[in-house]
């Protein structure tokens, strides 16, 4: 999604637009031909990409789940003999251009998660975790004497902060994209030396 450079596939233009009216709008709130028209084909065109409106759902959100997890994976891969303080300004990075970038995945997330599937809601937990548990490893690195628990609730209470982005306001009120990924990466490293110091 927002870590692509080519141009997208029909099938990645149809989950963008679904996902920005499923935010928008709510999940029931939307039909296929209002999709397919934001994308220039007929609504019945979009079940030659998926069988319907909740196959886009749970694309959407297990997804994005699996992208930030392959993402910090590769990430941490690259920073390879870095300092675990490059590490964790390289996964707080990420983890902020989706928070800037793919902000109705946000609302989605928050909102219609509990319409999946339970094999579909447990794999976007399972997802979630395994990010979560690579984020305490490399706070740990970096904050020692922080203990686990603390850590995974100060990981978790970061990823609060940085999805908070949709409740920012719209995009244009912002400070600019720039100043606002500083100011949000100054305050999840903040966050984590708040945390540290009460240890």
């Amino acid at each position: 999604m927002a870590t692509r450079t080519d141009a997208p596939t029909r099938r990645e233009q149809i989950l963008k637009e679904a996902a920005r009216l499923f935010a928008e709008r709510g999940f029931h709130g939307v039909g296929v031909d209002e999709i397919g028209a934001a994308v220039g084909i007929s609504g019945p065109g979009l079940y030659r990409h998926f069988a319907g409106k909740d196959a886009m759902l749970a694309e959407l959100l297990v997804g994005i789940s699996g992208q930030l997890l392959t993402g910090a994976k590769r990430r941490l891969a690259e920073a390879d003999g870095g300092s675990a303080e490059a590490v964790l300004d390289s996964l707080i990075e990420g983890h902020i251009d989706f928070a800037l970038d793919d902000r109705p995945l946000i609302t989605l997330h928050d909102r219609e998660l509990d319409r999946l599937r339970d094999s579909e809601r447990k794999l976007v937990r399972q997802l979630q975790r395994q990010y979560v548990e690579l984020w305490v490893q490399v706070v740990r690195e970096v904050h020692p004497g922080l203990a686990e628990p603390a850590a995974r609730s100060a990981v978790h209470s970061v990823f609060g902060l940085l999805n908070s982005t949709p409740h920012l306001g719209r995009p244009g009120s912002l400070p600019g994209r720039t100043a606002t990924a500083e100011l949000l990466h100054r305050m999840a490293r903040g966050a984590f030396g708040a945390a540290a110091a009460q240890e």
